[in-house]
């Protein structure tokens, strides 16, 4: 993918309204701007959320709020997103960001780790309830958000995991942190799992799509 190419993706696909390219452009200033999904990742998986019909999302991993504010701008008036994530100080520019976007009702935040917000909403009742879930938080916890997400989706329930190139790392035997050992290991595992029906995308870093059977 030339720059060229990309830009001309960009120019004739990407319609992002004026509040996602200002979030974007305060984000790409953080310290950790890369942690932003890209602009046509997140225009994608709102397109997946109008072809789902999905009205109760899972977003594991919020960041300052690009990927939430896509999902909830696609979602109906009934909608919701129960989005965890450990950063308050992130997590305050996507509350910005929501409001501006008119969907802070449609989100829940739940601050703290999110397995213990999973396990909590498993306990609560919530397990086969979710119509979709994106996982994009830290990389070593990758399999227990996958198992969990599974749990909570409904059959038909689509996950949504990104970062599963991991900038290519994921083909390189010679790197074995912890994180591209995590992402490696959870590829290998969704391959071979019955209880999924699944497509790795080649957008972005990596979007693997696993429709729960």
């Amino acid at each position: 993918m030339t720059d060229t190419l990309y830009d001309y993706i960009l120019s004739t696909s990407l319609r992002e309204p004026e509040v996602l390219k200002q979030l974007r452009a305060e984000t790409a200033l953080h310290t950790h701007s890369a942690m932003q999904i890209a602009p046509e990742q997140g225009q994608f998986m709102a397109l997946l959320v109008e072809l789902t019909g999905a009205k109760k999302i899972l977003e594991i991993g919020v960041f300052t709020g690009y990927s939430s504010t896509c999902l909830a701008l696609a979602l109906p008036a009934e909608g919701r997103i129960t989005a965890c994530d450990i950063s308050e100080e992130f997590t305050n520019v996507a509350r910005r960001y929501w409001i501006q976007a008119n969907v802070a009702d449609k989100i829940d935040l739940r601050l703290g780790p999110a397995l213990e917000t999973l396990n909590s909403l498993i306990a609560a009742g919530h397990a086969g309830s979710y119509d979709m879930a994106f996982i994009d938080a830290d990389k070593a916890n990758y399999d227990s958000y996958y198992e969990q997400s599974l749990a909570l989706l409904r059959t038909g329930g689509l996950m949504v995991i990104d970062n599963v190139l991991w900038n290519g790392k994921v083909v390189d035997p010679s790197i074995q942190d912890a994180d591209t050992v995590a992402i490696r290991h959870l590829n290998q595992k969704i391959h071979a799992d019955p209880r999924v029906t699944i497509s790795l995308l080649p957008i972005a870093d990596g979007l693997t799509l696993a429709l729960k059977r």
